[in-house]
């Protein structure tokens, strides 16, 4: 099995994302800052993850809390300075951590300084690092709909044209095509990789190419003046001339882990983008697990909830995780800053909150791939449910309220429940930490309020208690280290069409993992397939007490109980 499978330190780490305006707050202001960070390495090292990735900490204006950046080697004044950076970075090297930090290149900040020139005449040198058009019929170029809500176009009064924003509109997108442009960020990426950092993250980095000739979306939603325009600008005509370029110039002199955050990508786009021969990156994001709980092909998009299936969850992890198999590599995450809690989302926020969060980190961690834990998941942190939209900051929310409730007249309780479960700023609560007020975060006045259960959620609790999801998440992080099958094993599911129980093999040359998920607060009876045969068993992790020597033919599950054995 191992042939096709190069051994690399990336597949083996485990990454921790840090969202720096709600982790630690070491100066009262109510925001989280880089000398936070630097208090709290001790306890990332505790739990025993290799990498950081650090969201967005540039300099910026924080229209989109920092993925709007003005200065690309600056540090946010809010966050610190260049020197808590230099610190941050070698205290985590001294205690054997990485850190990639989080690349945003598809867009800048209007307040970026390139944007300020560029918008000044239409022949200032500027003027092509960005896309700017004509009006159209008295109306914007086209009829594109950004990904936050609204025209992807905004009028410009200085040269009566338009810029092309696909988020918000204080993002203009960049102009790849203009060899400037990428010059001056490849340049900026080498002085990041010089300065010593890691690796980077690459934010919605396969939107870089747009079509020539910017046509005009088909109308799916008849409803909207502005119509999803994806087919002209995901994975786009040049997207592989440029990644192959900055991989050229920039990536391969460097020994570094890179992530691609790939919105709308299949299997086969994975492949393409990250196999060993001539890919462009080492693993990307997919959001196809991400989809399973919303109504295809709805206008509302991922805000029209429906139940989800097990069976459906199985069948997209499962191909993931077979066609990728010595073609390229996995990332595995539940969580992060743009997703609602995982515990709250697939498991039991409730009575088994501890049950279901040890469940799905089991049934996540032992797949091929490199796991992710996103701020609070290895405390289980929950949703939080708001009283009204006051209470958010998130601009993808905002907008989404504005045009759905406030336009077009929808029911606001039905928005906000939707808000509830899905909106970003589930992932944005500050990190709870004790149960002091504010949770530990600031001794100042949160810039998000916290969530309300942090008196019973935290760090402080989760350190005393050893049966607590922090030593789980702890325990399987090492478990990752000891036993090679987990990194680098193949996967077969079994017991595809049960819609309770989650169960695959892992097989490295003669050694076998089975690993039992309960998704449900039932108790169903997992019964082992003929096929699966051994002589010794070992049960390496479980979220409830087990009897070493039960027989593993049969056996009654508990509410969300989670079993690994290695067998031989």
């Amino acid at each position: 099995m191992m042939e096709s499978i190069s051994k690399k330190w990336w597949k083996e780490a485990v990454v921790y994302q840090i969202y720096p305006r709600s982790f630690k707050d070491s100066n009262g202001d109510g925001i989280g800052d880089l000398r936070g960070i630097i208090e709290k390495l001790d306890y990332l090292q505790e739990l025993g993850v290799d990498v950081v990735w650090l969201s967005p900490v540039y300099k910026s204006p924080n229209d989109d809390n920092g993925y709007d950046i003005s200065d690309y080697q600056a540090i946010m004044d809010e966050f610190g300075t260049l020197d808590d950076w230099d610190e941050l970075l070698a205290q985590m090297h001294a205690r054997g951590m990485k850190l990639v930090m989080d690349l945003v290149v598809n867009h800048t900040s209007d307040e970026h300084p390139w944007f300020i020139e560029s918008r000044k005449s239409k022949d200032n040198p500027y003027r092509d690092y960005y896309i700017w058009r004509p009006g159209k019929d008295g109306k914007e170029p086209n009829n594109w709909l950004s990904f936050f809500s609204g025209s992807a176009w905004q009028y410009d009064e200085a040269t009566g044209e338009y810029y092309l924003h696909l988020f918000s509109k204080k993002q203009p997108d960049l102009n790849w095509e203009n060899p400037n442009v990428r010059k001056e960020i490849f340049e900026m990426m080498t002085w990041w990789l010089d300065r010593g950092v890691d690796g980077f993250r690459m934010d919605v980095i396969n939107v870089l190419s747009k079509v020539e000739g910017l046509p005009d979306a088909p109308v799916t939603n008849p409803n909207d003046r502005y119509q999803w325009g994806g087919q002209y600008f995901v994975n786009g005509p040049k997207l592989m001339d440029y990644l192959r370029e900055m991989k050229e110039k920039v990536l391969s002199k460097y020994d570094i882990m890179t992530v691609g955050e790939t919105p709308f990508v299949n299997t086969e786009d994975a492949i393409r983008f990250t196999n060993e021969q001539d890919g462009v990156m080492n693993m990307l994001f997919h959001f196809e697990h991400m989809d399973v709980d919303s109504k295809p092909g709805s206008p509302l998009g991922k805000w029209d909830i429906q139940p989800w299936k097990l069976t459906d969850l199985k069948k997209i992890m499962s191909k993931w995780q077979t066609e990728l198999h010595g073609k390229g590599w996995n990332s595995l995450y539940l969580e992060n800053h743009d997703q609602p809690r995982s515990v709250s989302r697939f498991g039991d926020d409730k009575r088994y909150r501890v049950e279901s969060a040890k469940m799905l980190a089991t049934w996540l961690h032992m797949m091929q791939g490199t796991p992710y834990i996103y701020q609070g998941q290895e405390i289980g942190m929950t949703n939080v449910a708001f009283p009204s939209i006051e209470y958010y900051r998130d601009v993808e929310i905002h907008n989404l309220w504005k045009d759905l409730v406030v336009e077009k007249g929808y029911d606001p309780d039905k928005i906000l429940k939707a808000i509830h479960y899905r909106g970003r700023d589930n992932a944005r609560t500050p990190m709870q930490w004790d149960a002091t007020e504010n949770a530990g975060f600031t001794t100042g006045t949160p810039w998000i309020n916290v969530n309300p259960n942090y008196r019973e959620i935290n760090v402080e609790q989760a350190l005393k208690d050893e049966n607590s999801i922090f030593h789980y998440y702890k325990k399987l992080i090492r478990l990752r280290k000891e036993h090679e099958i987990i990194v680098y094993g193949s996967y077969e599911l079994i017991l595809e069409d049960d819609e309770q129980i989650y169960a695959y093999m892992r097989r490295l040359n003669d050694e076998q993992l089975l690993v039992i998920t309960n998704f449900s607060a039932e108790t169903p009876t997992f019964v082992l397939p003929n096929h699966i045969q051994f002589t010794e068993k070992q049960l390496l992790i479980s979220n409830y007490p087990v009897d070493e020597n039960e027989g593993i033919e049969t056996i009654v599950l508990k509410p969300y109980e989670a079993r690994v054995y290695k067998l031989k």
